[in-house]
């Protein structure tokens, strides 16, 4: 595993790069991040409260169930999606008028590994940090699930 990150203030917001490079094909870490049941496993996702519909402009939902025990409810829908390669996602954020945007991009280095990146920009640097911290959560998540030979 390698992990580079990149906070950056942009023009429009402020804006995170985070990069891995995971131990399994782009198929595999696709379906870890698109199947329901799999997405749950290590997303801090509460059982049961995942439900994606992975087409542009199709919805997704999810409990969130942070390390203290907090659960929060997420929402959102998929903005764009390139099996095996990219996904837009869109968040909704309570007051805010638009959805917070992430992409996931996937690109496989030879047969057994994929380099995964996920960028987002944000309203504030406090928000850039919070979403930074979260989405290194999902990707420490996302790797114990593939390094656990966890299949899909």
């Amino acid at each position: 595993m390698s992990t580079d990150q990149t906070p950056t203030a942009a023009g429009n917001g402020f804006s995170y790069t985070l990069t891995r490079t995971l131990d399994a094909p782009a198929a595999r870490v696709w379906r870890a991040w698109t199947t329901p049941d799999q997405y749950s496993q290590w997303a801090y996702a509460v059982p049961g409260s995942v439900e994606m519909d992975v087409r542009p402009g199709g919805p997704w939902k999810a409990t969130m169930r942070t390390p203290d025990g907090t659960e929060f409810p997420l929402t959102g829908s998929y903005i764009e999606v390139t099996e095996n390669r990219a996904l837009t996602i869109g968040m909704d954020i309570p007051g805010r008028p638009d959805q917070a945007t992430m992409t996931v991009e996937l690109a496989e280095e030879g047969p057994r590994n994929t380099v995964i990146t996920l960028r987002q920009t944000c309203d504030t640097a406090e928000e850039r940090d919070g979403a930074e911290q979260g989405s290194n959560m999902l990707l420490d998540g996302l790797e114990g699930f593939l390094g656990d030979g966890a299949e899909g």
